[in-house]
């Protein structure tokens, strides 16, 4: 059965592989186009199964929002070449769609759920895209925030950092200029600044008791401490804690645009400006790769293998 140099570009254009291994697959299957089409995908699946164990710390940190739905997402990649292909940042916001359409309960519901506008599923257009770019792809954590206009997106670093920073404005509120402005600003504060918690009276009581003993611990371990009264102790760790909590909740930070003042002060001089009423109630920050295991490129190693001698 004969084929055409369209069929080849049509084949190409649905599963993303090269245009010569597109040729090659209707040649095998003597110009069927269905049959290369189930074959390349049958790739697509043993590509996928060989490379599940290389390592993907790389990719990028998206978000999508639509109404009054958020979404935060990291998918990775073996290379940071990959990460920037902009055919993988456009599955990624597609994945992304399907998150904010379908309210998947975690990456494994995802991963089952139908992308707009085909009938693949995320998990089988993952193997596409493994077989056509040449790595391993993942899909690592998302979040979700539906029900609520106010809420504001950063990437930073063309996806190294995402944030989306919750408030809890009315849609008047939240679509006006001035709003947009204020919650950028505090989204690129958690950007820059790491909080960890949204306020002090946020932290949980046994992550506080827990740094209590490990402070305590410290100036144990200090010949400079020793003898010190247990007043004195109490306060410096006192002292201490105070200073974390400063550094670690988003709302007591001091504010980066504007040292005289932190975050909480920021966010409500703002309220009182526009002659509305709304606060901070939350965040959600990714980083690319975070805790992850980095890949380490033993290139001596692939130059070996590559001529034949590994």
């Amino acid at each position: 059965m004969a084929f055409t140099a369209a069929d080849v570009k049509s084949l190409r254009d649905k599963t993303g592989v090269g245009m010569m291994d597109c040729k090659r697959a209707l040649t095998d299957a003597n110009g069927d186009f269905e049959l290369a089409l189930e074959n390349l995908r049958e790739r697509g699946l043993a590509a996928a199964t060989k490379k599940a164990e290389r390592v993907t710390s790389e990719g990028v940190v998206s978000a999508y929002q639509e109404g009054d739905i958020s979404v935060l997402l990291e998918v990775n990649s073996e290379t940071d070449f990959v990460g920037k292909n902009p055919d993988f940042r456009a599955f990624v916001q597609d994945i992304a769609k399907a998150v904010a359409a379908g309210d998947p309960a975690d990456v494994e519901a995802l991963s089952a759920m139908k992308l707009a506008g085909g009938g693949r599923t995320v998990e089988e257009t993952r193997q596409d895209k493994i077989l056509s770019m040449g790595e391993n792809l993942s899909i690592r954590r998302f979040a979700r925030i539906a029900g609520n206009p106010a809420v504001a997106s950063y990437i930073h670093g063309g996806g190294a950092i995402g944030v989306l920073a919750v408030f809890d404005a009315d849609a008047a509120t939240a679509a006006g200029e001035a709003f947009k402005t204020m919650a950028k600003d505090v989204a690129m504060q958690i950007a820059a600044m790491s909080p960890q918690f949204l306020s002090a009276d946020s932290v949980p009581a046994e992550f506080l008791e827990a740094k209590k003993a490990e402070l305590a611990a410290e100036l144990s371990e200090d010949p400079k401490m020793a003898g010190k009264p247990e007043k004195m102790l109490e306060n410096i760790i006192k002292g201490k804690l105070d200073k974390f909590l400063k550094e670690s909740c988003l709302l007591n930070q001091v504010f980066v645009k504007d040292d005289e003042v932190t975050v909480a002060q920021y966010i409500a001089n703002a309220a009182k400006e526009m002659g509305a009423a709304f606060e901070a109630t939350g965040f959600e920050r990714f980083i690319k790769g975070e805790n992850m295991q980095k890949r380490e490129d033993d290139f001596a190693a692939e130059v070996a293998k590559a001529a034949g001698q590994a």
